[in-house]
C-alpha cells in the first residue's frame, strides 16, 4: 500500500511570550475498496479489493486507478494517521 506524507506547518502561537511553531506530519494511504459493483441492480457486491495500488507513474490519469480492482482511488477508505511535531 503506497502512503503518501502531507506536512501542514502551523504559524507562530501568540500569546506569554511563545514563539513556538507546530508541523503536523500526516501520512495518508488508502485500504479496502468500498464501490458497489451491484447497485444498479438494488444490490450489494463487493469486489474484496483489499488496497488501493496505483496504475501508473505519479502524476499521471493511471495513478488514479487502482491496478488490482479497476476503481478510482476515492472508492477506496481514505486512512490518516497523524503525529504532531512541536518546536
Amino acid at each position: 500500500m503506497k502512503k503518501c506524507e502531507v506536512v501542514i506547518k502551523g504559524g507562530k502561537e501568540q500569546g506569554k511570550g511563545s514563539s513556538s511553531s507546530s508541523v503536523s506530519l500526516k501520512s495518508v494511504s488508502y485500504g479496502h475498496c468500498q464501490k458497489n459493483h451491484a447497485a444498479k441492480s438494488g444490490g450489494y457486491a463487493l469486489d474484496g479489493c483489499r488496497e488501493f495500488m496505483a496504475g501508473g507513474e505519479e502524476g499521471t490519469r493511471d495513478s488514479l486507478k487502482c491496478a488490482a480492482c479497476g476503481c478510482h482511488r476515492n472508492f477506496h477508505r481514505r486512512e490518516v494517521e497523524e503525529a504532531d511535531q512541536s518546536s
